[in-house]
């Protein structure tokens, strides 16, 4: 019985991994794909949309600021319709800005001034002429020399948070730290949502390790529940597990909370998953794209602000 038992398991798990679909990434520059990322937004402090073109880079290669600096496309012509006209994306290298403007366009366009030591390039709506509107939709077409790639999103309903307010966290009382709770209101069917907060002085927006989250369990509800404090990836600060989300008292924040329809939440879905679940035995994860074509995300955010004070006990 036990010897039958094996056999039956160990031909499941053959069935099981002969279903499974093999992907093995590009490893040669001859398998380079274009990726995508962009971003329309609309509501308070919305930033510009703008565009970022470039190549991916081999699976097994040395990353290094030479190999940053040639992976971003220039010269291609992009475009974005919202419904009622086109409107073409003005390339915009960083690099090449005067110091005062590159400085400005780094604050502007929501970047991290670490990444911008290489020539970013970018196309973005200079003179905001897209018509941004909650339940537009918003169509992206890049040309390359002949070779497009095209997607496709929208800009869902804004459904905002109110009612901030700090409480003591849980565990052992503390006289510097709060946790920072927010009411929702969630409208009937599927919603998805995304939030950014301001890190370790200096650090500006950043997103939490787990950045997004769907209505699923929470669906049509009104209900308190906690925000965590966003760490910067990779080590670039303590990351104390003792104040790990929570905010020190008497410090100024801001909150971004963001809203975004169902494809745009797998892609971070994913590339969440894929980010957080590394190791030497951690599986390759194949994030998910709404770009035809090529890799990357064309993505609509509806989205708001929380200027906050964390008040001392």
């Amino acid at each position: 019985m036990k010897a039958l038992k094996i056999s039956v398991i160990l031909s499941l798990g053959l069935w099981f991994l002969s279903c499974e679909e093999p992907y093995i990434p590009p490893t040669t520059e001859e398998d380079q794909q274009y990726v995508i990322e962009g971003y329309i937004e609309e509501g308070e402090g919305a930033l510009p949309t703008y565009v970022m073109v470039t190549k991916s880079l081999p699976y097994l290669s040395t990353i290094g600021p030479e190999q940053l600096a040639n992976i971003f496309v220039k010269n291609a012509h992009v475009t974005v319709n919202d419904g009622e006209k086109t409107v073409t994306l003005v390339q915009l290298c960083l690099n090449e800005l005067p110091e005062e403007l590159r400085k400005q366009a780094i604050e502007l366009l929501g970047l991290n001034p670490d990444s911008t030591s290489f020539n970013i390039c970018l196309y973005v709506d200079v003179l905001q002429q897209l018509n941004k509107k909650q339940g537009g939709k918003y169509d992206l077409n890049v040309d390359i020399d002949g070779y497009n790639l095209s997607a496709t999103t929208t800009i869902p309903q804004y459904v905002p948070l109110f009612d901030p307010h700090f409480e003591e966290p849980p565990g052992e009382p503390s006289d510097t730290l709060a946790a920072l709770w927010f009411k929702i209101k969630d409208p009937v069917g599927p919603n998805y949502y995304r939030y950014f907060t301001t890190g370790d002085e200096g650090d500006g927006l950043l997103a939490p390790f787990q950045s997004t989250t769907d209505d699923a369990f929470f669906d049509g509800k009104e209900f308190d529940f906690p925000l965590n404090k966003a760490e910067r990836r990779g080590g670039g600060g303590d990351n104390n597990f003792d104040d790990f989300g929570l905010f020190h008292r008497g410090d100024s924040l801001t909150v971004k909370w963001m809203c975004l329809d169902k494809v745009h939440f797998d892609f971070w879905r994913t590339r969440d998953f894929a980010a957080n679940s590394g190791g030497p035995f951690s599986s390759y994860t194949r994030i998910k794209t709404n770009v035809k074509g090529g890799l990357g995300i064309w993505g609509g955010y509806s989205v708001g602000y929380h200027r906050l004070y964390c008040p001392p006990k």
